[in-house]
């Protein structure tokens, strides 16, 4: 069996049973018993369950596709890309829903470890977001009383609220006319604050 085949039958089983079971609750054994490997062999791609849910959270989590995204956002005005980002971190959220649930709930009882890898992917996440409104302030577009790296928090914790309240609180979930219009009012509301206040909003 390819190593890279591998790889990724690991990691998918992983990310089945941590979505079923939380971090805590899904062994080793149990995912190499779901991926059709030995246990060893689990340990032999991965070394450790740490590096195993570090490499979860880098290639199944929504920092890849925003990193992704960034160039395709040239050209468009600031309110579009932003819906962008918006609609495609909140579907990468609902997609994950189940594993979402569970790491939400379970993260203040993790080892010391593991909160410093989730942090370090929550840093990774701000940090590629920072990036793109500090190009934005530089342009003039976005206001420089607040920095890029508050603002990209800012802006990623509404939206996670925003589907905590509707997805995960709400039976029926996000539906996809709903959120269209949502999107394009939290991003509106988001602009309000975040923009320099010589520039109209419509232009950009």
């Amino acid at each position: 069996m390819k190593k890279s085949n591998t790889n990724k039958r690991l990691l998918e089983a992983t990310l089945k049973l941590i979505s079923e079971k939380g971090y805590m609750g899904a062994t080793t054994r149990e995912i190499a018993h779901e991926a059709g490997v030995t246990e060893l062999t689990l340990f032999r791609h991965f070394g450790s369950k740490e590096r195993l849910f570090e490499q979860l959270l880098q290639s199944h989590t929504f920092l890849p596709k925003l990193k992704d995204l960034l160039p395709e956002l040239k050209g468009l005005s600031t309110a579009a890309a932003l819906e962008l980002i918006a609609t495609r971190f909140l579907l990468s959220l609902k997609e994950r829903k189940s594993m979402v649930k569970i790491m939400y709930s379970e993260v203040t009882i993790y080892p010391e470890k593991i909160r410093k890898v989730y942090n370090l992917f929550i840093y990774e996440l701000q940090a590629t977001l920072a990036g793109y409104f500090e190009s934005l302030q530089k342009k003039g577009v976005f206001r420089k009383t607040a920095s890029p790296e508050m603002t990209a928090r800012m802006f990623l914790w509404i939206l996670f609220s925003y589907f905590r309240s509707e997805e995960i609180m709400r039976a029926s979930g996000m539906k996809k006319a709903a959120m269209k219009k949502h999107v394009s009012e939290i991003v509106d509301v988001f602009m309000s604050g975040a923009m320099n206040s010589s520039i109209r909003i419509k232009s950009f």
